[in-house]
């Protein structure tokens, strides 16, 4: 076998740790260094025999690091962070506003072309896996219509946008599936549903003392990409409450595909992905993690640019050979 990857971690939050985790269950990759906007020696990781090193020296590390894994927010970090390190790293991140997801593309494709890079986007389940899950969909029945419904879990981006606002002293945001909509596309109804008929945002905040609720619940509700288009509950609760009841990151969802087929698509046919997962974060991580083993394979072939999950042969996410997987899995 060859040497292992080596991969670096940015941030060290709850996905920088299912990062941690993850390598550690891939045989074929370890952890070269973490890298944090921290004090290198307040942080305590799961792997103490792994430098602990400050964000300002990440670039003098750059050839000792194949993937640099990039566990920031999508609201602050990463639009900032991806490009500016993929003109030095192989890098996967994980931004999930799909509104903004055109603009990052390029920014990275930027930064990578210059540096001879690959940097992978988006990866994750949702933008991720249940993008190809839309992408095949659309291809196997083209006379249909596309539903993908999240929760009832965390979203993990959604909690860190509320805790960015002034006065939020901690959040967590559930987003739950509108019950008639998705038994509706289960039939195959194929009904038409706005982004409000289809999910619920309820938010549980703890606020700073002295801070404006009002003024809060209404930046929550008004948040454009995150809360306008959707009914938003708003729940202003305590720390207490929230590490008592809060204090787990469940989530998953659903991706449908409903369509016809036959003489005057007279043959339904409805076809579902879904995730129940224990640990948003930690799953999450498990899908980067294979798309850094990607970025590896495909930097070494001799691709650069952005990438999104839409780029990758199946083959280059796993460690089998190619006859292992013609073998055991075809």
């Amino acid at each position: 076998m060859d040497r292992k990857i080596r991969i670096g971690i940015l941030g060290y939050g709850n996905l920088g740790r299912g990062v941690e985790l993850a390598v550690k269950q891939n045989k074929d990759m370890e952890i070269a260094a973490f890298f944090t906007r921290r004090d290198p020696e307040s942080l305590k990781t799961l792997s103490p025999e792994v430098p602990v090193l400050s964000i300002d020296v990440a670039i003098d590390h750059k050839d000792e690091i194949d993937v640099l894994i990039l566990c920031g927010g999508s609201a602050k970090d990463l639009p900032i962070q991806s490009p500016e390190f993929a003109q030095y790293f192989n890098i996967v991140d994980s931004f999930d506003t799909h509104a903004n997801i055109p603009v990052h593309f390029e920014n990275c494709d930027k930064s990578a072309k210059e540096g001879g890079k690959v940097a992978f986007i988006s990866v994750g389940w949702d933008p991720g896996m249940f993008s190809l899950q839309r992408l095949l969909g659309e291809c196997i029945l083209p006379e249909g219509k596309d539903y993908t419904f999240w929760g009832k879990g965390v979203s993990q981006g959604h909690s860190d946008a509320i805790r960015r606002i002034d006065g939020v002293a901690d959040a967590k945001q559930y987003t739950i599936p509108v019950d008639e909509a998705l038994e509706a596309v289960r039939r195959g109804d194929n009904p038409t549903l706005t982004t409000r008929q289809k999910h619920i945002r309820e938010c549980f905040v703890v606020v700073k003392e002295g801070a404006d609720k009002a003024k809060i619940e209404e930046e929550i509700k008004t948040m454009p990409n995150y809360f306008a288009d959707y009914d938003t509950i708003v729940n202003f609760i305590s720390q207490e409450e929230l590490d008592r009841d809060h204090s787990g990151i469940p989530h998953g969802g659903f991706v449908i595909r409903s369509g016809n087929t036959g003489e005057g698509g007279e043959t339904k046919h409805v076809v579902e992905y879904s995730l129940k997962l224990g640990s948003n974060p930690e799953f999450t991580a498990s899908v980067i993690v294979a798309y850094a083993r990607a970025a590896y394979r495909m930097a070494k072939d001799g691709m650069k640019g952005a990438m999104t999950v839409f780029d990758v042969a199946p083959k280059y996410l796993s460690s089998k050979t190619n006859e292992e997987l013609r073998k055991n899995l075809l």
